[in-house]
């Protein structure tokens, strides 16, 4: 019996649902597993079908075409080559279950059933899975391997039972999407369950963008003294080889140099451009067009895509009405010009005569208002779907979390569009990562190597210019006061009362809390976008839509 293993960790991208092209990515890990002289290749959770799977699940035929799938990798194992871990679905007479597969010697030697099935924020594995048994460890040319499926070892209860089976290692396979400072939280579970075990523990991830959600790799290794051995790339596929020695009945693995986690706003901006960029290439656009207006939200969205897809792939469009201030202009057309994407201008001024035109009888006699404003932004948005009919790319909006969460966006207008990457990014935020990236480059970028934006972008006042001389402040708290308590409504679920104990002004959150409700129509109308929050608008947060609880009553 040898004392060493050599298991490759293959943090891959999966396309949901193209199992063809996920079985040929699982096959070319493998074979790069081989040639660093891997027993065994590890891959993540439904690694041949892409996870999380939703209601594809629940066709037959994606269920047997995954099957299928996994028979023909089992079967490239009589090769003599490295045995692989595979995530998928198993059906075992009329329960189906998110499994992981152990395959060896042209066959499958094991499957483990996940026990463990999420139901809250994202996840919905309870309701189109069935919880397997308790796992017990599976062998493998020897060595006994506590195989788990992502939920399980969140959870003391099944590592457990692998330990008290006689597992000499942990390993989980995971999609487990990202969220700022959730590696840490993994970190932190990681050392409970080797604290609780006595045994090493790999953490196998995928890196995808998977509609909303980003899945940013980061795999890792700790070793039975809580010590990290291994630390993966964030947002990168890779294959790492990994080796181990048995000390009695323990597997320990040989330290390597890690992978230092990026800050804060690296990991965001990454995010975020992961995000983006399989969301476009994935759903095959040939890119994505916007309006640029000068302020920071259109800025930054054009620097990620143009980061994240190419600068010849971002088409933007200054369209502007009659309250558009020169600085406005000059400053999108010195945006565009740093990142190196084409910028043309289309007036709205015609199509607001237009819509006065049409209008004028059926408004004779009222003053006007909002509605004359918001016909602004909806005869925009109208021009960039034509565009995106005739060409092909995709709408990107640029309105930010804050602003969706208070409804200060307009229906069918700056709204419309089929991608928003700032929809889970508070402005303050927004603040942030513009000045992170004219500072910074994020690795693996396509757009230019210095400053994104004029400054002046970054420091003027924030304003829709629908009128003259406005402001997002004359309709607004200041943005740090408004996400300030935003964050604590929405992620705290905190009550009026636990948020004035803080320091806020009362009738300030009864008024926030009161636009956070009754914009929750638009909200549900709002195009998908990245998420980077445990409580993101539209998977996370579900509010119903005729809701009459209100804050005086907290």
């Amino acid at each position: 019996m040898s004392d060493t293993l050599k298991l490759a960790i293959a943090q891959l991208n999966p396309h949901e649902g193209q199992i063809r092209s996920n079985l040929e990515r699982i096959r070319r890990a493998r074979a790069e597993g081989a040639r660093l002289g891997a027993d065994l290749v590890v891959t993540p959770e439904f690694s041949i079908g892409g996870y999380p799977p939703e209601d594809l699940v629940r066709k037959p035929a994606f269920v047997a075409a995954c099957e299928a799938a996994i028979a023909e990798l089992a079967a490239d194992t009589a090769d003599g080559g490295p045995g692989l871990i595979v995530g998928g679905p198993w059906r075992d007479g009329a329960k189906l279950y998110n499994a992981a597969f152990l395959l060896d010697g042209g066959r499958v030697t094991a499957r483990r059933a996940k026990h463990e099935l999420p139901n809250y924020g994202v996840f919905d594995d309870k309701r189109v899975f069935d919880a397997g048994p308790a796992p017990g460890p599976v062998v493998f040319r020897g060595f006994r391997i506590g195989l788990m499926v992502c939920e399980d070892w969140w959870f003391p209860a099944v590592s457990e039972t692998l330990a008290e089976s006689g597992a000499e290692l942990l390993l989980s396979i995971n999609g487990s999407p990202f969220e700022v400072d959730k590696q840490a939280q993994r970190i932190q579970l990681a050392v409970q369950r080797v604290v609780e075990t006595g045994l090493a523990f790999v953490f196998s991830a995928q890196v995808c963008g998977q509609d909303e959600l980003v899945f940013e790799g980061a795999s890792f290794v700790m070793n039975p003294d809580r010590s990290l051995a291994v630390q993966m790339p964030f947002f990168e596929e890779a294959v790492t080889l990994t080796e181990w020695h048995r000390h009695g009945d323990q597997l320990v693995c040989t330290p390597q140099p890690l992978t230092p986690e990026p800050e804060r706003l690296e990991l965001i901006y990454r995010s975020l451009m992961l995000g983006l960029h399989d969301y476009v290439t994935k759903n095959g656009f040939p890119g994505v067009i916007l309006g640029l207006s000068g302020g920071i939200d259109s800025a930054l969205s054009a620097a990620i895509a143009a980061d994240a897809l190419g600068p010849d792939k971002v088409r933007t469009f200054m369209l502007p009405s009659p309250y558009t201030s020169q600085d406005s202009l000059d400053d999108a057309a010195e945006c565009a010009r740093l990142l190196g994407i084409s910028c043309d201008t289309v007036p709205i001024t015609p199509a607001m005569a237009a819509f006065g035109e049409a209008l004028g009888p059926v408004f004779a006699g009222r003053q006007a208002d909002i509605t004359e404003e918001n016909i602004q932004s909806r005869a925009r948005g109208l021009i960039l779907m034509a565009i995106s009919n005739k060409f092909g790319h995709m709408v990107l909006t640029t309105g930010n979390k804050s602003e969706m969460s208070v409804g200060y966006a307009t229906l069918y207008g700056d709204m419309c569009g089929g991608y928003s990457v700032l929809k889970d990014v508070y402005k303050t935020t927004v603040f942030a990562l513009s000045r992170w990236r004219n500072a910074h480059v994020p690795k693996g970028a396509l757009g230019p190597d210095g400053p994104a934006m004029p400054e002046r972008v970054i420091t003027k006042p924030p304003t829709a210019e629908l009128k003259p001389n406005q402001t997002d402040q004359d309709t607004l708290p200041p943005y740090d006061v408004l996400d300030a308590i935003l964050a604590g409504l929405v992620e705290g679920e905190q009550s009026v009362d636990a948020l004035v104990a803080q320091g806020h002004d009362r009738a300030t959150v009864l008024r926030v809390w009161k636009m956070l409700d009754r914009a929750e129509y638009k909200r549900r109308q709002a195009p998908p976008g990245v998420k980077i929050s445990p409580r993101a608008f539209g998977r996370d947060r579900r509010y119903p839509i005729t809701n009459g609880f209100t804050a005086l009553v907290s």
